[in-house]
């Protein structure tokens, strides 16, 4: 609630004890005294500090703690109202303050410096990381950031003498972090104006255009208001049911963004009546909501029941829209606990703390489950930027609800999968998921979830999540936990690779890895500026430096090849001598096989590094390898292991006669000598002839002859060649 002014000038002495005698309606006196002492604290703190308008500095923080009363806040997140700008601007410490008014407090003003000297106008890097600071502070005291929020709302209603620049500055936070965390802390009042203040500071035109056509409207639509509100009124009464029927305002900024993103136009928006019903019981929500379909045609596809199922943040409220007297009509029915935790969300907690109200502990679980998966978003995260890639998701849900198999309700944003679903219940079934059933049936893991399904996860010990699945999950945390675990994965292979290269190129040189002294890996390691040998084996393995360059260092002593490029691998008359690296097919992220020559266990192969992927494995015949000496100097040489087991895919080119079923004779051809058709096109055909080109699953050289002689031996067949492109 504002200041109250007297002649222009605030009275702060009259402000406190108005403050003071509000608090008293809900806070004991002892309480309230410690409110009044941390104000006259901060006045004196305060002396002689103005804001821009000219009004006493003291008059701000008194504010910021009539709003936190407004929300009947405890008497600690007021005293730290009251203090919040004393440590950052008045230079007494946060041990000070400690002393007078317990730790509690201390740390709730020291939180809240800390985000007031958070700045979100730099680089999005620097966003990113206050983003983190915010996060953590929530973590540890939710209330720092309701004093966050007041202390802002109080800010942006009195913007005015500032300058332009920073005014467009302050709004524009407020709508990209601040108002989001309201509304994800389900505290609708303030995020609304803290969006329509934004709006009318960013947008003064467009904010003065749509307020003036609002009033206009709502003149010419009064009578028809109070016609529907008076006939609400009577069939409530002729039911014998208790509720008190609002008139529901359209805020500006929602306005102009149905405007903006749903290409309506503002009759289209306004041509729509909304009334809130506020009643006693979940009971008599659903009674209520007969009547009103009684009187009124339901439109359908419209109802909404979020008591049964409520928003991510806690929101609970019947939604319906009827059609009656020519107009649509949306209704909004909820109890008056519902209407207070819509209006205030978390802080809600604290106005019922005493009654143990069930819905108040739900909410106070959800936001802890929320806060905790920022956390481990925040733990997983290589980056702040990417923290806060993976948190913008979760600020703006338009959610769906979903149900595990034993009738459990997850809440997930629209375009969820069932991979964010086995996320949603724990990091480790996410990780370990092979397949999905979506009300029973089996369905893909890529597939968008709808509201109302159940959804049973399957999974595997062992199994790891694909990198393909970046690709279509939605939620932070399924993204964040499916980065972490293929980092991890690929700095342990690229590793285990690095170590396998490096052993080979010292081979060749005829020493082992375990005869070089710690000294000169060392030195080894200072030469190539990293932070350890493992970070160096790391490199190698993704391609980025050269096994056969760190082994001469490591032989000779490092620096010895700062400018050798490798070329003389062959002539270099050191006694280096190439040793093939071992492969199975099986090394994961790191070792790839390259789609142009698609190369199966026998062919004669070599590895070509691509920084930062690793290896990608060709033929040694393939087209694309590089042709000059030097670059081939560079592949590694590669023989295969000998109990091969897993199946690669080869393409086939199948020249045939038409004939009828021709065509399941090549698959059952195939199938016959155990291999597996990953696809199959009839490329080209005239009357007489047909090409078939398939993709084949073999497991080696010898395996994929079989396939082919089985195919060469129908006699339709007249020519059969591998592709290799």
């Amino acid at each position: 609630m504002p200041c109250r002014r007297v002649g222009g000038a605030v009275s702060a002495e009259q402000t406190v004890e108005g403050l003071a005698r509000e608090l008293s309606s809900y806070l004991d006196s002892s309480r309230v005294n410690q409110v009044r002492r941390a104000y006259y604290y901060a006045e004196q703190a305060h002396e002689g500090q103005k804001r821009r308008s000219g009004e006493p500095y003291v008059t701000h923080p008194l504010a910021v703690a009539s709003i936190l009363a407004d929300l009947r806040l405890d008497h600690q997140s007021l005293m730290a109202a009251m203090l919040h700008d004393v440590i950052e601007d008045t230079g007494i410490p946060k041990e000070a303050l400690s002393d007078q008014f317990g730790e509690s407090v201390a740390d709730l003003v020291d939180g809240v410096s800390k985000l007031t000297q958070i700045e979100f106008r730099s680089r999005a890097e620097a966003q990113a990381e206050n983003f983190q600071k915010m996060t953590l502070a929530m973590a540890r005291d939710i209330r720092v950031i309701l004093v966050k929020l007041a202390d802002r709302l109080h800010n942006m209603r009195t913007l005015g003498p500032l300058p332009f620049a920073k005014r467009q500055r302050i709004a524009t936070e407020t709508l990209d972090i601040y108002a989001p965390i309201a509304n994800r802390l389900g505290m609708h009042s303030i995020c609304t104006e803290l969006e329509d203040l934004g709006f009318s500071s960013l947008y003064p035109m467009r904010s003065r255009y749509i307020s003036k056509a609002v009033a206009k409207l709502r003149g010419s639509h009064q009578e028809i208001i109070q016609e529907i509100r008076g006939r609400l009124e009577e069939k409530l009464a002729e039911r014998g049911l208790p509720g008190r029927i609002m008139g529901r305002e359209k805020h500006l900024n929602s306005i102009y963004n149905k405007m903006k993103f749903k290409q309506k136009s503002f009759h289209e928006i306004m041509d729509v009546y909304a009334f809130r019903i506020i009643t006693d019981t979940e009971d008599d929500c659903y009674r209520i909501l007969g009547a009103v379909h009684s009187l009124y045609k339901p439109l359908p596809g419209r109802f909404k029941d979020y008591i049964a199922m409520p928003k991510a943040n806690g929101y609970q409220s019947l939604h319906t829209t009827l059609f009656g007297m020519h107009v649509n009509i949306e209704i909004q029915i909820r109890t008056e606990e519902m209407e207070h935790i819509a209006n205030n969300g978390i802080a809600a907690h604290w106005m019922y703390k005493n009654d143990q109200s069930n819905i108040i502990s739900v909410n106070q679980k959800r936001v802890d489950r929320w806060v905790k998966g920022l956390m481990e978003m925040r733990e997983r995260a290589d980056d702040s930027l990417e923290f806060i890639e993976h948190v913008k998701v979760d600020l703006f849900p338009d959610e769906i609800y979903v149900f595990t198999p034993k009738g459990k309700i997850m809440e997930l944003p629209s375009g969820a999968t069932p991979i964010d679903f086995a996320y949603a219940i724990h990091t480790d079934i996410g990780n370990a998921s092979v397949a999905c059933r979506i009300n029973r049936n089996l369905a893909s893991l890529s597939q968008p979830l709808q509201s109302g399904q159940t959804v049973e996860i399957i999974t595997a010990p062992g199994a790891r999540p694909n990198p393909a699945w970046l690709g279509f999950v939605v939620t932070g945390k399924a993204r964040s936990s499916i980065r972490h675990v293929l980092k991890h994965q690929k700095r342990t292979e690229s590793l285990e690779l690095g170590k396998t290269l490096l052993k080979k190129s010292l081979n060749g040189f005829g020493q082992k890895l375990g005869d070089i002294k710690d000294a000169q890996i060392e030195a080894v390691v200072r030469h190539n500026q990293v932070q350890s040998f493992d970070d160096l084996l790391s490199e190698i393995g993704l391609g980025n430096r050269m096994a056969y360059l760190v082994a001469r260092q490591l032989v000779s002593g490092a620096g010895s090849d700062s400018q050798d490029t490798g070329a003389d691998l062959e002539q270099s008359g050191d006694g280096y001598r190439r040793a093939p690296v071992t492969i199975r097919g099986t090394e994961g992220l790191l070792v790839r096989f390259a789609q142009c020559c698609k190369p199966i266990p026998g062919d004669p192969v070599v590895g070509v590094m691509d920084s930062g992927n690793g290896m990608l494995i060709h033929s040694d015949t393939c087209e694309r390898l590089p042709e000059s000496d030097e670059a081939r100097s560079r592949l590694t040489h590669l023989k295969w292991a000998k109990d091969i087991t897993d199946e690669f895919s080869v393409e086939l080119r199948v020249e045939l006669e038409r004939q009828r079923g021709v065509i399941a004779e090549v698959a059952s051809a195939v199938a016959k000598a155990d291999g597996n058709i990953e696809r199959i096109n009839v490329e080209e055909q005239n009357a007489r002839l047909g090409i078939v080109s398939l993709v084949v699953h073999v497991n080696g050289r010898r395996h994929l002859a079989r396939v082919m002689r089985r195919i060469r031996n129908i006699r339709a067949v007249t020519h059969i060649s591998r592709i290799r492109h």
